[in-house]
């Protein structure tokens, strides 16, 4: 399953609009979309290495722009959202961020947009809170250029020599991150 999945976003990453989708996922990933940029990001990188920091700009700037569009979500519809959040299960996830915000206010962002977290969560929140948007913006730019700029410098690097390695191991590799992501799941639900 993982196989067939990786083979096809390797190819995915050569089409000729694959630059147009990279964009698009990173844009609606920092506003609603579940599945970060990082799955189109690497393996375009591993295809096109020379374009690593071509490929990381798209994605930041793009994450940028989706990330306004969150907080504008968040500082303009979040009654609307607030009973779907409660809705899906997410009320403490946002309680958790709020909580945050409260504690270390915009610097959260700039950690936010680094870590895995499901930054769309920061991004409602911090319109919902109505937090400064230009240090959002510039917390933002930060945290998330910084981690995809590294993911891709690190792929680039590293990438080519260790892909066959990759595509060797990718359904042992595939499996381990579900069976991670339902335990952090397990873990904050509970």
């Amino acid at each position: 399953m993982f196989t067939y999945l990786y083979d096809t976003t390797i190819r995915w990453s050569s089409h000729r609009f694959a630059e147009r989708y990279l964009a698009f996922l990173s844009f609606i990933e920092s506003s609603f979309f579940p599945i970060p940029p990082d799955v189109m990001l690497i393996p375009m990188v591993v295809a096109q290495p020379k374009r690593s920091m071509r490929l990381a700009a798209i994605t930041t700037i793009f994450s940028i722009l989706g990330a306004i569009l969150g907080y504008l979500i968040g500082m303009f519809a979040f009654e609307m959202l607030e009973p779907l959040i409660y809705k899906m299960g997410y009320e403490h996830k946002y309680e958790t961020v709020v909580s945050w915000f409260s504690d270390w206010g915009i610097w959260v962002i700039l950690v936010a947009g680094f870590s895995p977290l499901p930054y769309k969560m920061f991004t409602i929140a911090a319109g919902a809170l109505s937090l400064a948007l230009i240090p959002f913006i510039i917390g933002s730019l930060i945290g998330r250029g910084a981690r995809f700029f590294l993911v891709a410098q690190l792929v680039s690097a590293f990438g080519p020599r260790i892909e066959p390695t990759i595509r060797q191991y990718i359904e042992w590799i595939g499996w381990v991150t579900v069976l991670l992501l339902v335990a952090v799941v397990w873990y904050l639900k509970g």
